[in-house]
């Protein structure tokens, strides 16, 4: 994957956060870097993935946090809809990926931030929405 330029945000997604949690050295050490140059938004949706997938209730005061310290991608009148159209699209082609993951490229898409994500399915989406930009590996 492209890197990414250094003026844009990046939408870190699910799969990365859980690994920064884990203290995965490369992805903290990336992910470290992003947030001190102040890149980092955030979803929403990406909150409560990660609040279902908490262990302990403590957790979910630290995930709660990512509200607070990161700007939030907003969404517009008709990203749910878009977010539908896109998973039928894909779906008519015979791949399957999860209408929330649809909804974060739409809303990634939009805001023209980068999503950071280790989820394949994401490269699916970058056939439909031309827009759509991904990177693993970080400026």
């Amino acid at each position: 994957m492209a890197t990414i330029a250094s003026d844009k945000m990046v939408l870190v997604d699910t799969s990365v956060w859980i690994d920064y949690f884990r203290k995965k050295e490369e992805v903290y050490d990336r992910l470290n870097r992003l947030m001190d140059q102040g890149r980092v938004c955030c979803a929403r949706l990406i909150v409560a993935e990660l609040i279902q997938g908490a262990k302990e209730k403590k957790e979910i005061g630290v995930i709660k946090n990512l509200l607070d310290v990161f700007p939030i991608l907003e969404e517009g009148e008709d990203t749910w809809l878009r977010a539908g159209i896109l998973s039928y699209n894909i779906r008519r082609k015979g791949k399957e990926v999860g209408l929330a993951d649809c909804y974060l490229a739409i809303m990634a898409t939009d805001s023209e931030s980068v999503i950071y994500t280790f989820d394949q399915h994401f490269k699916v989406m970058t056939k439909f929405l031309s827009k759509m930009q991904l990177a693993e590996t970080l400026a």
